[in-house]
């Protein structure tokens, strides 16, 4: 083999690599709900969290905000028994995020998170710019149907009872129903499954 055959077959062996490493967080393996875009929003603590930092986690993602009367308070008190089972394992995260970015200022999520005596290392409150807690919402999670997307981002308002389930490549392998029993019971079993891998 001629030393310009053998450049070409190490040039494209490296290309091939490098183009595998930069779209590998983009491919969807088959049992693959959708994959995390990257995300970038602010704590209860105010400071920036993305989706970097939740990398090699298993986590759920859900969308509440704290004025609600409705579902919001049933959902995290159901969301609260997955903290109980999970809060010791190093690997586990919560990211609730705000369906109101407005009213849900770093104070009022800080305020929330107090009132629900949890380690806010382990559950996280978010908030940050409408369009891109929705999108991640709506793309990201696929917990709202990105038809809801309405042309105005002032009018669009996102209410959702599904949890997505991340694992530790960043990809959604569930979607459940935080108001179901049953849904709730077969999370647990899920995310006991996924730590392990």
């Amino acid at each position: 083999m001629s030393k310009k055959a053998a450049f070409y077959i190490v040039f494209f062996i490296a290309l091939i690599t490098i183009f595998f490493l930069t779209v590998r967080p983009w491919l969807k393996r088959k049992d693959t709900i959708s994959v995390v875009q990257p995300f970038s929003f602010v704590n209860q603590d105010g400071k920036t969290v993305t989706d970097r930092d939740v990398e090699g986690k298993v986590y759920v993602a859900e969308y509440f905000f704290t004025t609600c009367r409705g579902v919001c308070p049933r959902l995290n008190t159901n969301l609260r028994r997955i903290y109980d089972r999970f809060k010791n394992e190093k690997d586990f995260l919560i990211l609730s995020h705000t369906c109101d970015p407005e009213r849900d200022s770093v104070q009022q999520l800080k305020k929330y998170a107090d009132s629900l005596g949890v380690n806010t290392s382990k559950w996280i409150f978010l908030t940050g710019r409408k369009d891109s807690l929705y999108t991640t919402a709506r793309i990201s999670y696929t917990i709202d149907d990105p038809v809801n997307n309405l042309k105005n981002i002032e009018d669009d308002f996102l209410h959702t009872q599904y949890w997505a389930l991340v694992n530790r490549h960043g990809e959604v392998k569930k979607v459940y129903d935080g108001l179901k029993e049953s849904e709730i019971n077969a999370m647990i079993k899920e995310i006991k499954k996924t730590l392990k891998l």
